[in-house]
């Protein structure tokens, strides 16, 4: 009877992986540079993988992830403070954010970074903002110094949230689920409006 259970929840753990993969975000790839607490990166792992993100990316020099991604899935930190997520979640680490940004610009993607106002930048509201490039990389920058200027100078873009109250600042975890719902429901909507074209 066990092994009968255990065949129906795989066949139905299954089943829900095969429904999911159709409204995934194509092509799209956050990523963490630096970040200085390993529970935000957990945090982040989850909302990637709630919200359908193709990949997460982390720039993480200081070694608080293991190197491979099989390893990361048995991590006891990561799988508590992602909910398991690590398990489903494409999690690729790099050394520096040159070799990042270099794997990027070699497999087309677009960078845009999440930054408040930065001279000589495009600079955009996040609501107002137009996400649907076909390749695309998001950066979040670490808890207490932001993205570096490395990636900055490499952008496309600055996005960023308009705040409305005394301190002007999120928690890392906070404001990639902000950012990056408003980037996923964009594409997916497109996404949605091309396969029904197809029909």
């Amino acid at each position: 009877m066990e092994e009968h259970d255990k065949a129906l929840e795989k066949n139905s753990l299954r089943k829900r992986v095969d429904e999911i993969k159709k409204l995934q975000c194509k092509n799209l790839i956050a990523v963490l540079e630096e970040p200085t607490h390993s529970n935000n990166i957990g945090k982040v792992i989850r909302c990637v993988n709630t919200l359908g993100i193709d990949k997460l990316y982390v720039v993480d020099s200081k070694n608080k992830l293991p190197d491979e991604w099989k390893e990361m899935r048995r991590n006891k930190s990561l799988l508590r403070m992602s909910a398991s997520a690590v398990k489903w979640s494409f999690v690729k680490k790099f050394k520096t954010t040159k070799e990042c940004l270099d794997h990027l610009e070699e497999n087309k993607y677009i960078s845009i970074s999440t930054s408040p106002h930065q001279k000589g930048k495009k600079n955009i509201i996040l609501q107002e903002g137009n996400f649907n490039q076909k390749k695309l990389a998001v950066w979040f920058g670490n808890e207490s110094n932001g993205l570096s200027e490395e990636v900055i100078e490499r952008s496309e873009a600055c996005v960023y949230i308009e705040m409305y109250g005394i301190v002007e600042s999120m928690n890392l975890s906070t404001s990639t689920a902000i950012i990056l719902y408003e980037i996923t429901k964009q594409r997916r909507a497109l996404q949605h409006l091309n396969s029904k074209e197809k029909l």
